[in-house]
C-alpha cells in the first residue's frame, strides 16, 4: 500500500524589520493586508467594532505619556520601561489608524492616501504664516479654524470628552479669542503641587456630598452656553 506523507506549512513568511520610516510603514501595511485575509478575528473587524478598542488604546497611550514624563522615570535612565511602553502604545494606535484606512479602502470609501493628504491640507491651511504669507493677516489658530465654517470656537470639542479634559480644552479654545482673559502670572506652584490641590479639592467635595465629576460637568455646560 502506498504511503501518503503530509507537508506541514510554516505559514506566511513575515516581513523583516525595516530601517526607514517609509519602509516600516509599508511593512505594517503589508502585515495588515495579510491579517485581513488570513486571520479570522482581523477579517471580521469593522470601523464600529474597532471604535471602543481604539478608545482603550488612546487611554493606554495617555498613561504611557504620563509615565514617561514622570520625574521619577526621567531620573532613572537605566530603566527603559517607560520609553518602551510609550513606543509600544504609539505603535498600537498607529496600527488602529491604518486599520480604519484598510477597511475604508475595501469598502471603496476613501484611500489611505486620502487620509494623509487630508491632514496635510489641513496643516497647510492652518499655517498660512508659513505656506501662504500673502493671505495671512495675523489670525491665531482658533481664528483660522473659524475660516472653515465653524459657528464658534467650541464647536470642535467632543461632548464625550472626560470632564476635566473638556474643561481644559474649552478654556484653551476660548482663550484664543477676545473676551476671555489669560492669566500669565507665575502660578507659584509646580505641576505636581497643583495636582495635589486638585486631588484635595475632589476629596473635599466627596466629604461634603459633592461628586467632583458631576460638578465639573455642570460647570462645563454653563461655560459652553456662555461662549457658544
Amino acid at each position: 500500500m502506498e504511503s501518503k506523507t503530509s507537508t506541514v506549512s510554516n505559514g506566511t513568511q513575515a516581513p523583516p524589520p525595516a530601517q526607514s520610516p517609509q519602509a516600516a510603514f509599508q511593512r505594517l501595511s503589508n502585515i495588515l493586508d495579510t491579517l485581513r485575509k488570513e486571520c479570522p478575528w482581523d477579517r471580521q473587524q469593522t470601523m464600529k467594532s474597532l471604535r471602543y478598542l481604539t478608545i482603550e488604546e488612546v487611554h493606554e497611550l495617555s498613561e504611557a505619556v504620563v509615565a514617561f514624563n514622570d520625574p521619577k522615570a526621567l531620573n532613572d535612565p537605566t530603566d527603559p520601561k517607560a520609553l518602551n511602553d510609550l513606543k509600544k502604545e504609539l505603535g498600537d494606535l498607529a496600527m488602529h489608524i491604518l486599520f480604519y484606512c484598510k477597511i475604508a479602502e475595501e469598502q471603496g470609501l476613501f484611500t489611505t492616501a486620502d487620509v494623509y493628504n487630508t491632514i496635510c491640507d489641513k496643516l497647510i491651511a492652518r499655517h498660512p504664516f508659513i505656506y501662504d504669507r500673502e493671505n495671512y493677516h495675523g489670525e491665531n489658530w482658533e481664528q483660522l479654524k473659524m475660516r472653515e465654517g465653524r459657528k464658534n470656537v467650541l464647536e470642535g470639542v467632543p461632548d464625550s470628552l472626560p470632564s476635566l479634559v473638556k474643561a481644559v480644552r474649552m478654556q484653551e479654545k476660548v482663550s484664543g479669542k477676545s473676551g476671555f482673559s489669560e492669566n500669565t502670572e507665575d502660578p507659584g506652584m509646580s505641576e505636581e503641587e497643583f495636582g495635589q490641590k486638585l486631588f484635595d479639592l475632589v476629596d473635599w467635595g466627596r466629604r461634603h456630598g459633592i461628586n467632583a465629576d458631576d460638578a465639573l460637568c455642570l460647570a462645563n455646560r454653563r461655560f459652553k452656553e456662555q461662549h457658544s
